[in-house]
């Protein structure tokens, strides 16, 4: 009897390892995502397309300005891959060796627009009318703060009409978001004669784009991404990155505005 109890408690312990191991098989890979608020609308929508695809995965986004997003991975946040709406803040990662080897990648450009809330009350059509309005002092525009990629595309701008954006501020000509979602939203609501965003903020938030800027303004507007030297998932990181340049990840891109980087 002592030799059967002794078989059979054998028999469950054995069972007990290989549920433990068969739960570590199947349990999901968690893949933190840290992009440009700008993406949000987009890549909430390939999110459920691709966790449909890929059973074993699910995607976490947190989305900020690439500025702050950049400053929480030098803190120690954890990041399996990392999407800028600008070079810089990537360049800031690989030149700190925080980038897994050859996963940089430009995946995405974007273009600067000015819009204008309903009804256009300061009728601005242009950035030539803007930058006559601007030193004129009659009108309040909203711009992304100087640490978020889609304000220093901005000050490139301003710099470009040799406006002074310290004289402007203080003269209550601009007023500032901490990113472009901000911006956007000061815009929709009225709160503002005009700001400046990407297009793709435009097309989401259904707002009246009356110009755009040329690439002797501000620049191209790249959006790069990079996995993370540290990710616990670099593999599964790599394989999300592969899809978004993917024509089915395009083909959302390209409904709000982005068009492939190249």
């Amino acid at each position: 009897m002592k030799k059967i109890m002794n078989i059979l408690l054998l028999a469950a312990m054995l069972l007990a390892l290989a549920a433990c191991g068969g739960e570590g098989k199947n349990q999901d890979v968690e893949l933190t995502v840290f992009a440009a608020a700008s993406m949000t609308e987009t890549l909430t929508e390939i999110k459920t397309a691709y966790e449909a695809d890929h059973p074993g995965v699910v995607l976490s986004f947190n989305f900020d300005s690439s500025g702050t997003l950049l400053t929480q991975i030098q803190e120690g946040a954890a990041c399996d891959l990392f999407i800028s709406a600008a070079p810089k803040q990537m360049d800031a990662l690989e030149e700190a060796g925080a980038l897994a080897g050859d996963s940089r990648v430009d995946l995405l450009e974007n273009q600067v627009v000015l819009c204008v809330p309903d009804g256009n009350p300061k009728g601005i059509d242009s950035f030539d009318a803007l930058a006559q309005a601007l030193k004129t002092g009659d009108i309040l525009m909203a711009m992304g703060n100087s640490d978020v990629p889609v304000g220093q595309y901005t000050q490139k701008i301003l710099a470009y009409y040799g406006l002074d954006e310290e004289e402007l501020a203080a003269a209550g000509c601009i007023t500032y978001g901490s990113n472009v979602k901000e911006v956007t939203t000061q815009v929709h609501e009225g709160s503002v004669d005009c700001g400046i965003i990407y297009c793709t903020d435009a097309f989401s938030a259904e707002l009246t784009v009356v110009d755009s800027a040329a690439a002797e303004m501000c620049g191209q507007v790249i959006y790069p991404a990079g996995v993370l030297k540290d990710s616990k998932n670099a593999e599964a990181a790599r394989a999300f990155l592969d899809y978004l340049a993917s024509e089915a990840a395009m083909d959302v891109f390209k409904k709000v505005g982005f068009v492939p980087a190249g």
